[in-house]
């Protein structure tokens, strides 16, 4: 069953609480089915801003026309026994079980990359700058926020495992930065002794085409078992790898 959407984008409970996915902090253009031309603005340099345009990193930015790849993410559920005669059941197993599934493939792609290399992957782009993360996790991420702004962007977003998330609320950070305009996204899919801060809006955009499907595999699970595969198709144009910043323990 073909389908005119992003699947991971209409799983239920993203309306309903404030859980973000790392899609949640890009910008995302509906494009055509095919590769999508993009502007790519790496750092010649990257240092201390002065205080003119000229002492700016941006100042000696280059640019060049890059094309970015279309490619098809996909998850196959196992469905109970007795399942495909209840549809009301299977529909709701869709929504809230195999979406949910998709949505941490979206995640894991979008941080490490794909197989087909179609997309690198934020935790690996050439240009991402990096730093170390300290015992004083908010103390780090403050620090490593007004650092990302030295190539001219706004630090606007955050990605950490849900350890670091619980650490931030437990301390009041988590609380602090949301005043202060930043989207912390939490997911498994990235390790716990990492955290990734950036301008996300400015720096990326997520493709999205508008093609995905719904697939029933009669017996190709275990045992023998019917399977549902969910797929969906993005991309992602890397504008400003500088305007990331990865922080780690060694």
């Amino acid at each position: 069953m073909p389908f005119r959407a992003h699947l991971p984008a209409v799983f239920p409970l993203f309306a309903t609480r404030p859980r973000y996915a790392v899609r949640h902090l890009l910008k995302t253009a509906s494009v055509a089915d095919a590769p999508v031309p993009f502007v790519h603005e790496p750092a010649a340099r990257v240092a201390a801003s002065g205080t003119s345009y000229a002492g700016t990193p941006e100042s000696s930015f280059t640019s060049s026309v890059e094309t970015a790849e279309l490619t098809d993410l996909t998850v196959r559920v196992p469905l109970p026994t007795g399942l495909l005669d209840q549809p009301a059941l299977l529909a709701s197993f869709i929504d809230y079980r195999v979406l949910v599934r998709l949505s941490v493939v979206e995640n894991q792609t979008l941080l490490h990359g794909s197989e087909d290399k179609a997309i690198t992957g934020l935790l690996r782009l050439p240009g991402l700058r990096r730093g170390d993360l300290g015992d004083d996790v908010y103390a780090s991420v403050t620090r490593a926020a007004a650092e990302v702004e030295e190539t001219g962007g706004s630090c606007d977003g955050i990605v950490v495992h849900p350890h670091t998330y619980w650490e931030l609320v437990r301390d009041g950070g988590l609380g602090r930065l949301g005043a202060a305009g930043v989207t912390v996204s939490r997911t498994r899919m990235i390790p716990r002794d990492r955290v990734l801060l950036g301008d996300f809006r400015a720096a990326v955009t997520l493709l999205v085409p508008g093609v995905a499907s719904l697939t029933l595999l009669r017996g190709a699970g275990p045992d023998g078992t019917d399977v549902v595969e969910a797929t969906t198709r993005i991309g992602l144009a890397v504008h400003l790898p500088q305007h990331f910043l990865l922080l780690g323990r060694d």
